[in-house]
């Protein structure tokens, strides 16, 4: 196997097994029918939107939540978040 192959296969094993585990992030419609379990935030955040959510993912994986909805965002440097848990 050569190394872009080798390299391509890693990466989509990479995201396939990422996207398995990972909280989804929701919008207020598809939270309607899902438990809420709490809230999280990060703050402190330099980086884009993307990096926001990221660690609102992170987060949420690490409270055993299978999907968060962001209820507060705001840029003021950093970024800061707040984000409702569901299961």
């Amino acid at each position: 196997m050569n190394v872009k192959t080798t390299i391509a296969t890693l990466s989509i094993l990479s995201a396939l097994s990422f996207g398995a585990v990972a909280a989804d992030s929701i919008n207020a419609s598809q939270a309607q029918n899902l438990q809420s379990v709490g809230t999280i935030s990060v703050s402190g955040v330099a980086g884009s939107p993307m990096d926001i959510n990221q660690k609102l993912s992170n987060k949420a994986d690490q409270q055993g939540a299978k999907a968060y909805r962001v209820i507060e965002a705001y840029n003021n440097g950093n970024y800061h978040a707040t984000a409702e848990l569901y299961n």
